[in-house]
């Protein structure tokens, strides 16, 4: 049976496969829409199956707020000239208004959903057939309620980030949904951070601490026996002033005695309360830096934090909670 331009027109419509997949499609099919269908919807099967251990370190980021739900979602690629593609960013956009409007509140159930003649996953598939590259979906993340600010970064579909407020405000919450794209917190406050982050940030600021101190002790024990303190940082550096005549090798053996000895000594006499002040600090530098109404506002000169910006335009106004996905390594 002849394949038509009409009918080749009409798959595209149906599939978004690429002409030359469906004129193929519709002789292996001798014609049969229905069938043509199948065999584009089974090639992105295969394509998948395919590429199912590549990277998709691409893709587009959208996010949409609507009747009292919010969603940020990611659709993921190999390239970025693929996630570039209209259709693409269309079939991204196509899941985040069905999810939106079903208000999904997992992944799952958005990979559920009805689209074209099978789910939001079967598109995926079929996508994926048609570019030739592996493609998945991530970065579900959902607010309920009202007063939601949006923010795509710069439009590049790359971050998105959302936040809610308790009471209207669309400027603010504009600006905040930009601070939260810029400056990556990790909660809205101190009480909010989940406890093994806070557990992990006080470990690491306790090891550091004893770091310096031991580092400190050391570097005023070899400058008080004479030694170049850059000689003495390393053992490369030890060899390198061997080789160059600065050190003999009894000194460079002195040197490593010293810098264990001293070092054992000052782990074995350390003042754990000043450790633990030390390392506080570092903790109370962590929540201002990183906690989202301690951070300093980004976009505002004599840069206020977000806490006192929101009490500037209203006393009452406070964050209830963010969102924020990106692609980008951070």
């Amino acid at each position: 049976m002849a394949v038509t331009i009409e009918d080749i027109k009409k798959l595209r419509t149906m599939t978004g496969a690429g002409l030359g997949d469906c004129k193929k499609a519709l002789a292996e099919a001798e014609g049969d829409m229905e069938a043509a269908i199948e065999i584009i919807r089974k090639k992105g099967q295969a394509v998948a199956a395919k590429r199912s251990d590549r990277e998709t370190s691409n893709g587009c980021v959208l996010v949409k707020a609507e009747n009292g739900f919010a969603a940020t979602i990611a659709l993921k690629c190999e390239t970025d000239f693929v996630a570039n593609n209209k259709d693409f960013i269309a079939l991204t956009q196509q899941i985040l208004d069905a999810a939106v409007a079903a208000k999904c509140k997992t992944l799952d159930e958005v990979k559920a959903l009805p689209c074209g003649n099978g789910t939001v996953q079967d598109a995926v598939v079929d996508r994926s057939g048609i570019t030739g590259e592996k493609m998945e979906l991530d970065g579900y993340l959902t607010l309920e309620g009202d007063n939601v600010s949006t923010y795509n970064h710069q439009g590049r579909n790359m971050l998105c980030t959302m936040v809610q407020l308790n009471k209207p405000a669309e400027e603010q919450g504009h600006n905040i949904a930009i601070q939260i794209a810029a400056m990556n917190p990790v909660a809205v406050d101190e009480a909010s951070v989940p406890q093994d982050i806070k557990d992990n940030e006080m470990k690491v600021a306790l090891e550091k601490t004893r770091e310096e101190q031991v580092k400190k002790a050391v570097e005023a024990a070899l400058k008080k026996a004479g030694f170049n303190l850059y000689i003495a940082e390393s053992e490369e550096h030890l060899e390198e002033g061997i080789r160059k005549g600065n050190i003999t090798e009894a000194q460079a053996d002195e040197i490593r005695k010293l810098k264990e000895e001293t070092a054992a000594a000052k782990l074995q006499n350390m003042p754990e309360q000043m450790i633990q002040n030390i390392a506080n600090g570092r903790m109370a530098k962590f929540y201002k830096d990183y906690t989202l109404v301690n951070q300093q506002m980004a976009l505002i000169d004599d840069t206020p934090t977000v806490a006192e910006y929101l009490k500037q335009a209203d006393p009452e106004l406070k964050v209830v909670a963010f969102r924020r996905f990106t692609l980008a390594a951070e």
